[in-house]
């Protein structure tokens, strides 16, 4: 996390599929402490108890977990809200229950989950399109295509692999940071 916040990087999400929720616990209490160190966003994937817990700046949300409603039952206003979304009218429903932002995708193919069917690039344009709270893209994205996402008006772009797996992670958080901001320079 050091690295990428010293790259420029400013929203970062814990996510922990398999973890004991008490380690899930303690690494996002740490996780925390250095975003809020580094002013950068810090959200806990799934779980808005562990959120609240570590006083995160929210939660992220999967289709299959606590709906948004209860979530923000936990969090109250001040906190935000995030869900992926994989259609039209899962977004459309995300921004009608509350939610602060939606992740949009997969938007290519991707190997760090299962994620469905990817959706493109023209999909990701009428999301943006049809909701007025803003769309991270999500799925696949690297230093070959995160211009096209920037193009196609998604808000942000969530990247795990490209930057975890890169030999220097610092480099690689720079150049994404540095290639969406020259996207969003020259719109």
């Amino acid at each position: 996390m050091q690295q990428a916040l010293a790259a420029g990087v400013k929203f970062f999400q814990y996510r922990s599929k398999s973890g004991a929720r008490k380690v899930i616990y303690e690494t996002a209490l740490i996780l925390s402490r250095i975003a809020r160190n580094g002013q950068a966003c810090f959200m806990v994937n799934d779980h808005a108890d562990i959120a609240a817990a570590v006083d995160a700046d929210g939660v992220h949300l999967g289709q299959d977990d606590l709906p948004i409603e209860f979530a923000r039952k936990l969090l109250g206003r001040d906190k935000l809200i995030g869900i992926s979304t994989h259609s039209l009218e899962q977004a459309r429903a995300a921004e009608v229950a509350g939610a602060d932002y939606i992740g949009f995708g997969p938007i290519f193919k991707t190997s760090t989950k299962a994620a469905g069917q990817t959706q493109g690039v023209q999909k990701l344009t009428i999301i943006k399109n049809s909701v007025a709270i803003p769309v991270i893209a999500i799925g696949g994205i690297n230093q070959a295509n995160v211009q096209l996402v920037a193009r196609a008006g998604a808000d942000g772009a969530a990247v795990i692999s490209v930057v975890l797996a890169a030999p220097d992670i610092r480099f690689a958080a720079q150049q994404l940071v540095s290639m969406w901001a020259n996207v969003r320079r020259d719109t």
